[in-house]
């Protein structure tokens, strides 16, 4: 195989594996409201969800917004709402995967 196909098919597996690795907003929603089970603070939250400042901020405003979560004394913490929906989307998840 000349060098050239060689380097080729290994960016497409290097692209194809990062693509295939790469978290959706559902995945990144739900691994904030685990991570808010018990409360934590908003770095904790940075640490736990994988997730950088910036963008932690827009999906906890959201999250806040829609009823997700609630900030209480500096901790953000999940609703029973965010539970109902994290339980929603575990038993998708496993669904897919079965």
């Amino acid at each position: 195989m000349p060098l050239e196909d060689a380097l080729e098919e290994g960016l497409k597996k290097s692209l194809k594996w990062r693509f295939k690795e790469r978290r959706g907003k559902l995945e990144i929603i739900a691994d904030i409201l685990s991570a808010t089970l018990k409360g934590a603070k908003k770095t904790e939250l940075v640490y736990k969800a994988n997730i950088n400042f910036t963008r932690i901020e827009r999906y906890l405003t959201y999250l806040m917004e829609i009823g997700l979560i609630e900030q209480i004394h500096g901790e953000y913490r999940i609703t029973e709402k965010g539970r109902e929906f994290l339980r929603d989307y575990q038993n998708v998840k496993e669904q897919l995967v079965t």
